[in-house]
């Protein structure tokens, strides 16, 4: 978990500096994210009048949330503590529960933009979520197992294997999820100023000081969590299968780990840098292809002998 809280800002940071690169800009230091989630929180909270409790304790709840999901996530599966079945889901709807406060906190304060950032993040939400349920379950009978450390193990044990259609597929959606999920381009920007083009922003548009840190920082972890996710998966490089490995393999596994995070984290950057913002209509063409991918993804794995 600390890790995860650790690294998450960099993994922010080394986005926006890939892009700043790719339009020929200087860019702030990797570590600004870091300088601008401490500055937020020494400055004050300004909250409206309008605004009950579900406001004032959103924040809270949602970087739980992301907190809690993370320790459900192995790094190192290898050495990770005992799976535990069904964790794969846990993960999933502890994300969803702080997703659900986000979302009534911008209907709370009777802002318009808040309310129209969460009827659009639900409705994203809700058009991702069953191709996201069928790369899971997909994932899950491959390696006979709903837990996350038997399922990246699993992939570590195919090594070169593990390129195949199915595995793939999902890979495509599960890559689009991520971009969904953490809120960036081509579905949304996270870096706006356009109020009637905002969707996440929108909902934390009230937010201030440490309330808006808390907000910033889950939304970094759970960016993590995803890119993690797809790192141990289909890239199983440096995964340890077994423990008791000495402390120069840990870490080199660590190294990899590392090295895995920040090339998917230059791809995510290279898309967003690539494309532009979609129409809010035309999101769902990206969640049907997202779920296409994962059905024949599905299929795929049943009707080709899949590992």
């Amino acid at each position: 978990m600390a890790l995860f809280i650790l690294i998450a800002p960099l993994v922010g940071g080394i986005i926006k500096k890939i892009k700043a690169f790719t339009q020929k800009r200087k860019g702030a230091p990797v570590y600004q994210v870091y300088l601008d989630i401490i500055k937020l929180f020494t400055k004050d909270t300004v909250v409206s009048n309008q605004a009950s409790w579900v406001f004032t304790a959103t924040p809270y709840i949602v970087f739980a949330s992301a907190a809690a999901a993370c320790a459900f996530v192995p790094v190192l599966p290898g050495i990770a503590m005992k799976p535990l079945p069904g964790d794969i889901f846990m993960v999933i709807y502890i994300l969803l529960l702080g997703k659900f406060f986000m979302a009534i906190s911008g209907l709370d304060t009777g802002s318009t933009f808040g309310g129209m950032g969460s009827s659009r993040e639900m409705m994203i939400s809700a058009i991702f979520e069953p191709s996201l349920i069928v790369a899971v379950i997909t994932l899950g009978f491959s390696a006979k197992s709903t837990s996350l450390g038997d399922i990246m193990l699993h992939s570590a044990r195919l090594g070169p294997a593990i390129v195949q259609p199915s595995y793939m597929l999902l890979l495509v959606s599960l890559v689009l999820i991520l971009i969904a999920e953490s809120s960036r381009i081509p579905l949304d920007d996270p870096s706006t100023h356009l109020e009637l083009t905002m969707v996440h922003e929108a909902m934390i548009l009230e937010y201030s000081g440490r309330y808006l840190a808390l907000m910033e920082l889950a939304s970094l972890i759970k960016q993590l969590i995803f890119i993690t996710i797809i790192a141990n998966v289909f890239i199983p490089a440096g995964i340890l299968v077994y423990a008791g490995s000495g402390f120069a393999v840990l870490m080199v596994s660590l190294l990899a780990y590392v090295a895995k995070v920040a090339a998917i984290s230059v791809a995510v950057a290279c898309i967003e840098a690539s494309t532009v913002k979609l129409r809010f209509f035309s999101i769902p063409n990206l969640a049907a292809l997202s779920f296409i991918a994962s059905f024949v993804g599905f299929l795929q794995y049943f009707t080709g002998g899949g590992n």
